[in-house]
Order: C-alpha cells, then structure tokens, then sequence
C-alpha cells in the first residue's frame, strides 16, 4: 500500500525496500476545459542539485530538451503535449545507483509552456500529483496530491528525492512559483537564454 503524503511530509523510500535502485516518478494532472478553451501543455522536469540547491552543470537539468542525464540516472519519458487521459502524463525514470556523489537532491517540477502567451495558471489545472513506483515490481511506493488552490502560479515544486546517511527520501513539497520555467531554472542556477 502506498504511503500518501501531505505537504512538507518527508519518507524514506529505500529503508523499508532494500536494494530498491530503479524507481518511476509519474507526474499527473487535469486541466479545467472551460478556462481558456487553448491547449495546455505541461511540461515536468528534474533538476539534480548539490548541497548548494543549485546544479553544477547545464546537463543536471533533465526536461524536453535535454531527456537525459549524462550519467545515465535520471531520464525524461517524453514530452505528452496535451495531458489527455487518465494516470501518469509524463514519467521520470531514476537509477539511484547511478546519481552522481556530488547531486545530493532531485527536484520534480512542472510547469506551463507559455503560460503568458496563452494566459494560463495552475488555478486551472485539477488533480496534480506526484506518484513514485518501483519500476522492476510496478508496486507504487508513495503519492502526494497537490490538494493546494494555487492561482496564478505557472510553475510548482512537486516534491524532491534527497540522500540523507545514504538513505533517499522523499519530501513533498507543493511549492508554487511564478515566472513559469524561468523563474524555476534561475531558482536552481540554471542559464536561461
């Protein structure tokens, strides 16, 4: 049975499942059809941070344009470009074995694609959570529904895996931001162009 978190709440994900190492986090969401009548797309991204919170290098940050970590450990599923249908709209697959020493933190955003452009927020977007399964036994290990009223947010922090005395957990977070993925990349040190 999944463990259901509430904000802020942290987990172990590896001290209850030993030698757990390949693990799918699955973002979701629902969009209020009756807002704006456009297309949404949301896109998720992680960003594989230091002890510093911020990435060391441009390739930390793992989203549509760049699906995968040079290290090979955490790769981005694919782009869904509408959300249609029901469970996960886009996955991140993590190898915890393979995260880099020196990335001690995954943070799981999303954001809307041109959020201005197409006057867009999370107040119109419904049933956002984050879900992560073990991807060898399909078993899903924990969730957290994004239960919070955001308004006129157009990026959020889902939650972020961190290694703590060699153990990962999980911490939810459902923080919202805006600015859209600008604001996230200068948040996490990433260059925007």
């Amino acid at each position: 049975m999944p463990v259901s978190l509430k904000k802020g709440q942290k987990v172990s994900l590896t001290k209850g499942n030993p030698g757990l190492s390949k693990v799918i986090v699955g973002l979701g969401w629902d969009v209020n059809q009756f807002d704006t009548g456009g297309d949404f797309d949301l896109d998720a991204a992680a960003f594989l941070l230091s002890d510093t919170g911020k990435i060391t290098k441009s390739e930390d940050f793992v989203f549509y344009g760049n699906l995968q970590h040079p290290s090979g450990s955490v790769q981005h599923m694919g782009d869904n470009l509408t959300g249609e249908g029901d469970g996960d709209d886009e996955q991140i697959r993590i190898e915890l074995s393979k995260v880099p020493e020196n990335l001690t933190k995954i943070a799981f955003t999303v954001t809307i694609y041109e959020p201005e452009q197409r006057r867009q927020n999370f107040g119109q977007v419904n049933n956002a959570f984050i879900r992560i399964y073990n991807e060898e036994t399909g078993e899903e290990l924990l969730r957290y529904d994004l239960g919070e009223d955001f308004s006129i947010e157009t990026a959020v922090v889902f939650g972020e895996l961190y290694k703590n005395n060699g153990e990962w957990k999980f911490n939810a977070i459902g923080s919202g931001y805006q600015g859209g993925l600008a604001a996230l990349c200068q948040n996490f040190g990433v260059d925007v162009e």
